[in-house]
């Protein structure tokens, strides 16, 4: 299938298969004019990789996590499950970092109804 249809079917953009390909993350084969052609198990690659990128992890994280999926060994699944717990932390982290955010926002904006409401009250 050409990439308009791969596009199509797993709705990611042109663009961001054409990125996939620079980063290593999908291959093609080329017809003679230079058109990319995909087989049918690239449906299926390009949802895995949508997936991790909804889960946060980044393109240089999930290259190194595809080598599990695509050979899978005892040493390359050691390898993803490591690499899949430091971005885990990664995330736990920043988590904490948003509830810490949200907590100081909450703060400022009961100081602000506070003061609305000081400003409403007539003297």
């Amino acid at each position: 299938m050409r990439i308009g249809e791969l596009a199509a079917r797993t709705e990611v953009s042109v663009r961001s298969l054409r990125y996939y390909e620079e980063q290593g993350l999908l291959i093609s084969s080329r017809s003679p004019s230079g058109q990319r052609h995909y087989t049918e198990a690239e449906v299926e690659r390009v949802r895995f990789i949508q997936r991790l990128y909804t889960a946060g992890l980044s393109s240089r994280t999930i290259s190194e996590l595809l080598p599990c999926v695509d050979t899978p060994s005892e040493i390359n699944s050691d390898a993803a499950l490591e690499r899949m717990a430091q971005e885990r932390e990664r995330l736990s982290a920043h988590i904490d970092d948003l509830v810490r955010t949200r907590d100081a926002l909450d703060g400022l904006m009961a100081t602000a109804r506070t003061q609305r409401d000081l400003q409403r009250t007539p003297t």
